[in-house]
């Protein structure tokens, strides 16, 4: 009987392969830890670790509705905005109704308004996604001032900040509602039809168009989605500042986009996954917390996800050309 035999050259590029398919996100991730964990004293240790998880579950509230957002070929440049304007919301509806439910309520009631007025204007009228979010981005920074006469607004109950500094069986109040979102996130886009649409939408949309299926209300469902989450990040943005401030999460539509670039997801073709979303959100929180530890301005913070974002894009151009 012939035996066959593989050469060590061809073992050399089965691992190059395996190795050719781990997540960029994943390389990035592992470098910072090993860097911040000889350069930046304390890194390493369990508070640390815990904080960079609790800061990461916002952030991988308004990332994972942009993965798809962007899965679309679109954006929204709304989101921190969005948040900061629902955090004045949810503070003031809760401090005045001392309802933590009506003010979380109020707060989804906002987000999905601004997620149905992206998705309508961007579907109905095809207006680019940039204009339309950065227009929406600016009404709810101006709500936001408005809404809270440019101050914080303290004084929330401790039912409320409970979703920040509580547990459950163990684990952090935050950690349950980034698992649970990712969860629904994750059975909603490989899982059901909606999920199909989304990759159809920036990879084949004339394909849903001969199918008789709606580009326009599909659009509108994305953002939607987008908005629901942006409210319940306000809960926990709102827990974790102990009230609403119009200008609490400007900014982090910004290391979304990051996280879900530096995750693999690609701007166009409809390619994209969430475990990378899930690793990019982790490779921009560790690359800000090692940066905090080391006390550099926020401007060194910002430049610096800025560059790995750019090489990110570079990355993904090389690869769609090989």
């Amino acid at each position: 009987m012939a035996e066959s035999v593989l050469s060590p050259q061809a073992g050399r590029i089965s691992v190059a392969g395996r190795l050719g398919r781990v997540p960029g996100a994943a390389w990035l991730l592992a470098v910072l830890c090993v860097v911040y964990s000889i350069a930046a004293p304390g890194f390493l240790s369990g508070a640390n670790l815990r904080n960079v998880l609790l800061q990461a579950t916002v952030l991988l509230l308004l990332a994972l509705p942009m993965t798809l957002i962007i899965l679309t070929e679109g954006l929204d440049l709304s989101m921190g905005a969005s948040l900061s304007l629902c955090t004045v919301v949810l503070a003031v509806v809760q401090i005045a109704s001392g309802s933590i439910v009506l003010g979380l309520a109020a707060a989804m009631f906002v987000a999905l308004l601004i997620g149905v007025a992206n998705g309508a204007l961007i579907a109905a009228f095809d207006l680019p996604p940039f204009v339309v979010t950065l227009g929406t981005l600016g009404a709810a920074q101006g709500l936001a001032l408005v809404a809270a006469e440019g101050r914080t607004t303290m004084g929330v109950s401790e039912g409320l900040r409970w979703f920040w500094e509580g547990t459950l069986l163990g684990v952090a109040a935050p950690l349950w509602m980034a698992a649970l979102v990712w969860a629904v996130i994750h059975l909603l886009l490989y899982h059901t039809r909606f999920g199909a649409r989304v990759f159809a939408l920036g990879g084949n949309r004339e394909a849903l168009v001969f199918a008789g299926i709606s580009v326009r209300w599909s659009l509108l469902w994305v953002y939607m989605l987008g908005g629901a989450c942006v409210g319940l990040a306000a809960l926990l943005m709102t827990a974790r500042v102990n009230g609403g401030h119009p200008t609490a999460a400007i900014g982090l539509e910004f290391d979304a986009i990051a996280a879900v670039a530096v995750g693999g997801t690609a701007f166009e073709r409809g390619k994209g996954s969430l475990t990378g979303t899930v690793l990019g959100v982790l490779a921009v929180g560790v690359m800000r917390n090692g940066l905090n530890l080391l006390s550099m301005p926020s401007s060194v913070q910002v430049a610096a996800v800025g560059v790995v974002v750019i090489a990110a894009l570079w990355v993904d151009a090389a690869r769609s050309k090989s």
